[in-house]
């Protein structure tokens, strides 16, 4: 059984920068950021490849949020700049085998979350 724990999640400013964190059990699985506000589906927000030549984003977070994975602790982070109010959420971690994948079904294992809130 994989674990995933989440990490690094807070209340801050719009325009402030977060960085999360993923602690997985095994380090040879692709992973996925996900988010969930209240009310909402879970979304997909980012994922890198299990080698880590690979990642993928979704069009609300493009060119503010990075994601990155060091093997060696074997943790992938997200790195969220220029944040804003709509970013407010739970945010997941999640960890498959094979390709990214953007759909919440395709992740067989699943973090706790971390809430962040982004405040006007």
């Amino acid at each position: 059984q994989v674990q995933l724990v989440e990490s690094g999640g807070g209340l801050v400013q719009a325009g402030d920068s977060l960085r999360l964190s993923c602690a997985a059990s095994e380090r040879t699985l692709t992973m996925g950021w996900f988010r969930q506000a209240p009310g909402k589906e879970r979304e997909f927000v980012a994922g890198i490849r299990w080698s880590g030549d690979s990642t993928y984003y979704s069009d609300s977070v493009k060119g503010r949020f990075t994601i990155s994975r060091d093997n060696a602790k074997n943790t992938v982070y997200l790195q969220m700049n220029n944040l804003k109010p709509e970013d407010t959420a739970v945010y997941y971690c999640g960890a498959k085998a094979g390709e990214i994948s953007r759909l919440v079904y395709g992740y067989n294992y699943w973090g706790q979350g971390t809430q962040v809130t982004v405040s006007s």
